[in-house]
């Protein structure tokens, strides 16, 4: 698995408008960006009610599992993921070799229009993955490995 580009708050920040952008035209609830292993990289919406950790877990796994039932019919991949409710729905998109863009919205919204207006955001929370990735390109963070009872290695200062 790649390894996440070692982000900063201007990245962050320039993905939270992309995603802010993204709910306004499609009537969204909410957006997250989560990196392949199922780590929440940042969200933006009415996210509140939602255990936006376990969906970006979850929303990740049901997207490797994708991934696999591709390969099993002859494809290379499949670029997203769609699951239907009654109140809500979500749609689950490639970013690129590092991340997933969660959507979650109103099962009144149909899905097309989503997708409509998706593309525009992966592409620009694409390019701030490259951005950082250029920034320096031998340092990157596997959140699969990553110590939670102790991330001081992890967290540090800004200067």
């Amino acid at each position: 698995m790649s390894t996440l580009p070692q982000l900063l708050e201007e990245d962050i920040a320039a993905m939270q408008v992309s995603l802010r952008e993204l709910l306004r035209k499609s009537e969204a609830t909410a957006a997250l960006v989560i990196d392949r292993g199922g780590f929440q990289i940042t969200e933006f919406g009415d996210c509140e009610e939602l255990d936006s950790v376990t969906l970006a877990a979850l929303s990740a796994a049901s997207f490797a599992a994708t991934q696999q039932i591709a390969g099993l019919i002859g494809e290379d991949d499949f670029s997203s993921v769609y699951q239907q409710g009654v109140k809500n729905s979500i749609l689950v998109i490639n970013v690129d070799e590092y991340s997933l863009l969660v959507i979650v919205f109103p099962a009144s919204i149909s899905a097309g229009a989503v997708k409509y207006y998706a593309p525009v955001t992966l592409k620009k929370i694409a390019m701030q993955m490259k951005l950082a990735h250029d920034r320096d390109p031998d340092s990157g963070l596997d959140l699969s490995v990553l110590n939670l009872a102790d991330t001081s290695g992890l967290f540090q200062k800004k200067a």
